[in-house]
């Protein structure tokens, strides 16, 4: 449901290429329409960008997960922010709702780059004034910044989607220590008991070995809790984990489903119940399993987008 109209002739919503369907989501829930610019790329490989619109001294968000093709879609953001900031934009807000490169978030292994702190820069260099984003995969990539960087998070719309279903027995599962906090807090939010999934990556290839199940699973719904899915093969062995532990059903809830070619095959054929994500990346047909849930997040984007544009509270959200 569109909330109360805003001034169209102040508030300037833009679209990259990387997710237009959210983009426009978040506009019907403003009450604008989507601002008009073309992104394209020449037979060179450059990407050329043009605002079709004024938008002297207005506020502007672009809309662009930094999602796969990664590369590409970054680039894109980078110069429509360019493009904004030479058009005499008054305030540029680029609304990343999956920010590519976040698992580069330090030095763990020598000689190795901290991605996630270079395209930092590189949206501040480009001219943004600030940055929306939602469930970094860590919490100190807000601090890479040098402007206002606001988190959002999911777990209010994951845990009252779950509320909703009246599962008895539940207890959340932490797919690993890395996201046990943000487990708690979504516990906190079900009333409900955690647990934890030990385990130790084997390398830089995606892959892990699942160890144990700590917590009392027996006999219990488990529902399995991470910030993202890429090709699924930690929920789908932590599933199997706590099915050998002894759990009655397994649901599977993340924020970012950023599937990987083999994840929803490998999706479809668990043990899973059911796997709920978020439209904070664009997902094809192919890639919506049947056990899968996709929840919007336009309304969540689109409230944060109206505040910061009126110079409210975005952490009031989530009290």
């Amino acid at each position: 449901m569109a909330m109360t109209v805003l001034d169209a002739n102040e508030l300037k919503v833009f679209s990259g290429n990387a997710h237009p369907q959210l983009a426009q989501d978040v506009c019907d829930y403003l009450g604008i329409p989507l601002g008009e610019s073309e992104a394209f790329k020449f037979a060179n490989d450059n990407t050329f960008v043009r605002i079709r619109e004024n938008i002297r001294e207005r506020d502007v968000f672009i809309v662009q997960p930094t999602v796969a093709p990664t590369n590409d879609n970054l680039m894109e953001l980078l110069i429509m922010i360019d493009a904004c900031k030479r058009a005499s934009a008054g305030r540029i807000t680029a609304v990343i709702s999956y920010y590519g490169y976040g698992r580069t978030d330090k030095k763990d292994q020598p000689r190795v780059p901290i991605t996630a702190r270079l395209v930092a820069d590189l949206i501040s260099t480009a001219g943004a004034d600030r940055v929306l984003t939602l469930d970094l995969h860590a919490g100190q990539i807000q601090g890479f910044f040098n402007i206002p960087v606001d988190e959002l998070t999911a777990e209010p719309i994951l845990s009252n989607y779950f509320f909703e279903k009246g599962l008895e027995d539940l207890v959340l599962v932490a797919v690993d220590f890395g996201i046990s906090k943000r487990a708690r807090d979504m516990a906190e939010r079900l009333g409900v008991p955690v647990a934890v999934i030990e385990k130790r990556r084997t390398g830089n290839d995606d892959r892990n070995e699942t160890l144990n199940v700590i917590g009392d699973v027996r006999g219990k719904r488990a529902l399995t809790f991470d910030d993202e899915i890429l090709t699924g093969g930690t929920i789908v062995n932590a599933a199997n984990a706590l099915l050998d532990a002894g759990v009655t059903e397994v649901y599977c809830c993340a924020t970012h489903p950023v599937f990987s070619p083999v994840a929803p095959k490998l999706l479809g054929e668990s043990a899973f119940k059911e796997v709920v994500v978020t439209d904070s990346v664009p997902l094809s047909s192919s890639q919506k399993v049947g056990n899968l849930t996709v929840l919007s997040i336009a309304p969540l984007m689109g409230e944060a987008i109206k505040r910061i544009h009126e110079g409210r509270s975005v952490g009031e959200l989530f009290q």
